[in-house]
């Protein structure tokens, strides 16, 4: 990516052979994800799509739609997760955590913690806090980790008519019966004093859901890897935790999750980088590519724990900014020292270099992570 950087935006081909401007540099992306001539309305006909799911309309919810709808919709949710109120969540972050640690002390031998620890904690915090019962938890994450499969295209169709299914019997399940999460609310019409019908509301839980664990769960992940695989990182996380803040955003600039799936389409001409993008032409937005960007962070490749981090993108930028970065950022606050504390002895079981890392979906991650205690 570096020399795709220094260079204005470039053409390339996607899936399909279809033409696209590839956007590389940090200030460029910057401009691209707060460009309001740049859509992501995936009903335009040259709209880039990655997912292997139908383009049906508004089943992505906000996430593919512009202004007045985006703003609309996505402000059903966001009072539930602003900083104010994703503090708190914490003492439910606390509680899974301390429950999965639990589980994890009984274990013997290699332990994977992708599935029994970096899945498993925002997969039941955001499934808990949109109502999903336990007794359906391992159902929802096998449905939601396939949705975003890129190897399958039949699996990810399958996922999506089964999470689509699932969460319209539980909204009309808390319709009759509503109880104290965000379902009930949404499915009430009490948030923002807004009703919102069905299909809206199946997709944009939808969206939150599989969003909420999935990108979270492969970032906290590759940090867990990254601390096993640099002890230093770790005696740090022990022995400074005022320093958390600091290594969660080095670990979001560093790691870069998002592959190839922040896109738009030009709903008119607009020139980014030197480029003129014309109307209707394809864009990818690299995300990774933006935050390892020298101009901006010296020696971008290196983990520094001491850089100044704050200037990346992994949440995106602009109106299209993670809805759920504060919960992404106190579940990685409160899990990466709760591990070591519990598991000082905590190493990987494998060679760092057979960890086996995720390269067939949208968001970056380990296959597995092999640990012993």
């Amino acid at each position: 990516m570096a020399g795709f950087r220094q260079n204005i935006p470039r053409r390339v081909r996607l899936r399909g052979d279809q033409p696209a401007w590839l956007i590389c540099r940090h200030a460029d992306v910057r401009q691209a994800l707060n460009e309001p001539l740049l859509s992501v309305d995936d009903q335009h006909p040259n709209f880039p799509n990655r997912l292997l799911v139908p383009l049906a309309p508004r089943i992505q919810s906000f996430w593919r739609m512009d202004a007045p709808e985006h703003p609309a919709l996505r402000r059903l949710v966001m009072p539930d997760f602003t900083a104010h109120r994703t503090k708190q969540y914490r003492p439910l972050v606390e509680a899974v955590t301390d429950q999965l640690l639990d589980g994890l002390a009984e274990l013997t031998g290699p332990i994977d913690l992708w599935p029994a620890f970096a899945l498993a904690l925002p997969c039941i915090v955001i499934a808990r806090i949109f109502g999903v019962p336990d007794e359906d938890m391992d159902e929802f994450r096998t449905h939601t980790g396939e949705l975003l499969n890129q190897e399958q295209p039949e699996k990810a169709m399958a996922a999506y008519e089964a999470t689509t299914s699932y969460l319209r019997h539980l909204a009309r399940s808390r319709a009759k019966a509503p109880r104290d999460d965000l379902m009930s609310r949404l499915v009430n019409g009490r948030v923002a004093g807004d009703p919102i019908n069905e299909d809206d509301l199946v997709a944009m839980v939808r969206l939150m859901l599989v969003a909420g664990h999935e990108t979270t769960a492969s970032q906290l992940a590759l940090s867990l890897f990254t601390l096993l695989d640099r002890p230093e990182l770790k005696t740090t996380v022990l022995e400074h935790p005022e320093r958390i803040g600091d290594l969660v955003e080095e670990l979001l600039r560093y790691w870069s999750i998002p592959q190839d799936n922040v896109v738009r389409v030009a709903k008119g001409d607009v020139r980014i980088g030197g480029a003129l993008i014309a109307d209707g032409d394809a864009v990818l937005i690299s995300i990774p590519s933006a935050n390892h960007d020298d101009e901006v962070f010296p020696a971008a490749d290196r983990f520094d724990l001491d850089r100044d981090s704050r200037a990346h993108l992994a949440f995106g930028y602009g109106a299209h900014h993670c809805p759920g970065a504060s919960l992404a950022r106190q579940e990685m606050e409160v899990a990466l020292p709760a591990i070591f504390r519990r598991f000082p002895d905590l190493r990987l079981a494998v060679p760092s270099a057979e960890v086996p890392f995720r390269l067939n979906t949208l968001v970056y991650g380990l296959e597995a992570l092999p640990v012993l205690l």
